[in-house]
């Protein structure tokens, strides 16, 4: 069986029985108490439905997209030749193929669960040994949308361009510290599992498999067979997306604005919360201040609410430029946490899911935040020594 779904039995009824549902209980309970217990229930509904028609059924389509171009590029030798050029800088920096840059790049132009349908491809992760697989799921995550955010930072300004490609450097860094640290601990689990031999490897440099038929019928067999993929992809992320994704945003918005009034009220609106995450985000303001550069509390809510999602964290962005709380610095590290997290708690379970490694989701969250950490702190120290 493999690792990703092993089980063993215990006791049908123990003591972290009694310490699960106390824990479950106090939870829902304090939520319920702020909330009110009809709009906790409402709130999670509507979120967990609308993560579903507007982000998993996105991130499918991206992923089936992403698969199919995946396939493309490997039944025509790309990954071979990527894994060849690029093998120089990703060996050494990374400790993974050169072929790891063509799941980074897809990353950077769409969003983390896009590396997934490279990681699904056997023509792909035969360039790969077993322990180096599970962290795809860090490196895409540090890459995903790249492009999109920095655009957007891009946008605000002039002022930002340069802030916006320093968060760059951060994120590759963040990268690289995520990915090592995360090779670590996967090296540890599949050390009595791993059979790749150097001959075998070399052998795959040297040759590669394609589908029979001439050039037309074997590019449309690839489309349509990575396009596949991407589509068991999107279902095996349903249940970590919707669940973690859920609990993420009720902790980390707030309630909505009353248009007549406005009053902050809970209406039971998909994506209202209790603002729990960047209360304790405050809280630490004594630490992130300094390593991150912040002149102003409010920035602080930017890497928070980018754990659950960057996309919602980008959205603070202009008021915070309109009321004057961020500087260019804020926006170099903004870019950098927020590229290198990009909603990581919300996507890493159902990532690994997909890899099969689910029992090590653990180790890649740790890796990954600490990754994100450091490529703020990067990104701050190198606008320092720029500017």
């Amino acid at each position: 069986m493999d690792k990703g779904t092993s089980r063993k039995k215990v006791k049908a009824v123990s003591l972290e029985t009694f310490v699960f549902l106390v824990i479950l209980l106090a939870g829902l309970g304090y939520i319920a108490s702020i909330m009110g217990a009809g709009i906790m229930f409402k709130v999670i509904m509507k979120t967990a439905h609308d993560l579903l028609l507007n982000t998993v059924f996105l991130i499918m389509a991206m992923a089936v997209l992403a698969g199919a171009l995946s396939a493309l590029l490997s039944e025509f030798g790309v990954i071979s030749l990527i894994n060849k050029i690029f093998a120089i800088f990703m060996k050494p920096l990374y400790g993974l193929p050169g072929a790891s840059i063509a799941g980074a790049i897809t990353t950077y132009l769409s969003d983390n669960p896009a590396i997934i349908s490279f990681a699904k491809d056997k023509t792909f992760t035969q360039y790969f040994k077993k322990y180096q697989i599970p962290a795809l799921c860090n490196l895409g995550t540090a890459f995903g949308m790249g492009l999109i955010l920095t655009t957007f930072m891009i946008s605000q300004g002039k002022q930002y361009v340069l802030p916006a490609i320093i968060g760059n450097i951060g994120a590759v860094i963040g990268s690289i510290i995520s990915v090592r640290m995360m090779l670590h601990f996967t090296k540890e689990f599949y050390k009595d599992e791993e059979t790749e031999s150097e001959n075998k490897i070399e052998k795959i440099k040297e040759f590669r498999e394609i589908r029979e038929g001439n050039v037309f019928q074997r590019a449309l067999d690839a489309i349509l067979e990575g396009g596949k993929s991407g589509v068991e992809m999107g279902l095996a992320i349903i249940p970590g997306v919707l669940v973690v994704c859920t609990l993420v945003m009720l902790l980390t918005f707030g309630p909505s604005t009353d248009p007549a009034t406005g009053q902050k009220i809970y209406t039971g609106a998909a994506y209202e919360g209790i603002r729990l995450l960047p209360v304790i985000g405050e809280k630490l303001r004594f630490i992130l201040e300094p390593l991150f550069g912040f002149t102003s509390a409010e920035a602080i809510a930017f890497p928070i609410t980018s754990l659950g999602a960057v996309g919602a964290a980008m959205s603070l962005v202009p008021q915070f430029i309109v009321d004057g709380v961020v500087t260019p610095n804020d926006i170099a590290v903004f870019t950098a946490m927020g590229m290198c997290w990009s909603g990581y708690l919300s996507t890493h379970v159902g990532m690994m899911d997909a890899l099969n490694a689910r029992k090590l989701t653990s180790k890649a969250i740790l890796s990954h935040t600490i990754g994100g950490i450091c490529a703020g702190i990067s990104a701050h120290f190198i606008f320092m020594l720029i500017s």
